[in-house]
């Protein structure tokens, strides 16, 4: 299984939240993770009630394109039926013609 991020959320028995980020390959592992943590934390009391709630997170990715190449891109003719629907939808986005 691929490793997921997550946070862990649950409240203690006094009502309040508690959260953690954990790396899991299943939705149990995420809890089992996110327990092991929190109970290790001095600030939380008892986890023993209430429901766990498990929020997948996507991981972020960052691309830095130069301008210029992104106007050549566009610009380029010939590719696969799919990259040219792809440039036709971005010049209808920018208003190219």
């Amino acid at each position: 299984m691929d490793l997921k991020a997550c946070r862990v959320s649950l409240p203690d028995t006094n009502g309040v939240m508690h959260s953690t980020e954990v790396t899991a390959s299943s939705l149990f592992e995420a809890i089992a993770l996110g327990l092991a943590i929190l109970r290790s934390d001095e600030w939380t009391e008892d986890l023993t009630q209430g429901s766990v709630f498990v929020t997948v997170q996507s991981v972020p990715v960052e691309h830095k394109v130069r301008i210029s190449e992104f106007y050549q891109w566009i610009e380029r003719s010939g590719g696969n039926p799919a990259e040219k629907t792809r440039r036709r939808r971005i010049k209808e986005i920018l208003g190219i013609s």
